[in-house]
């Protein structure tokens, strides 16, 4: 797959509208009831990029960064505002944030795992693009110190320990990430409502498989 780890401007995805969507089917019985089901194990994310731009000099920006992406042949990283921690947004990341992997004394690279919890219900998200100088880990409630004791995949999204944890040691890991995305369009249309700002209706982004 065609993949630049290049981020999409920041500041251009602030503001910006989106978020998680899902695909269920559902077959209405003759009796009323629903028999629900759903192809998807994971959810997709969405978003549009449009209501970010703010001037003249953001859609150029723009404009530049889907040249360089050849509109939709290459991926790119995308900072979901609402959701790029392993914790809460108004909280610092911390080592013990998610538990990702229970050692069994071989295994020594791990997934990055983020969960959403309500209620009984728990979902577990991979996270494929962790953002460089974030990821902290450790093991059986000890931090690990990285380029020490791990490495870190920036580009999988995975954890490597220099030494497999012990049977039983819960591993665990705070981190920032990004959303592999591409654009779901091949055009950008503009239009300069004056020479101090423009106006972008439309830019879709859309959450790929990596």
């Amino acid at each position: 797959m065609s993949f630049h780890e290049e981020r999409f401007p920041a500041n251009l995805s602030f503001g910006s509208v989106g978020g998680p969507e899902r695909r269920t089917d559902i077959v209405t019985l003759a009796n009323g009831h629903e028999e629900r089901n759903t192809p998807w194990a994971h959810g997709r994310r969405r978003y549009d990029a449009g209501v970010g731009m703010r001037s003249l000099d953001d859609i150029e920006t723009l404009i530049a960064f889907f040249e360089a992406r050849r509109g939709q042949l290459f991926g790119f990283r995308w900072k979901d505002w609402s959701d790029f921690k392993s914790c809460l947004p108004s909280a610092d990341v911390d080592f013990r944030d998610q538990v990702i992997g229970l050692g069994n004394g071989i295994q020594t690279t791990f997934p990055l795992i983020k969960a959403y919890r309500s209620g009984e219900a728990r979902y577990e998200r991979l996270i494929t693009k962790p953002v460089t100088g974030t990821v902290r880990a450790g093991i059986a409630d000890t931090e690990q110190q990285e380029a020490v004791d791990y490495a870190v995949d920036l580009e999988r999204g995975e954890i490597t320990f220099f030494t497999a944890p012990a049977l039983g040691e819960h591993i665990t890991a705070g981190f920032e990430f990004d959303v592999p995305v591409r654009f779901d369009t091949d055009r950008i249309l503009t239009s300069v409502a004056s020479f101090q700002a423009g106006d972008l209706p439309s830019v879709p982004v859309v959450e790929v498989r990596v």
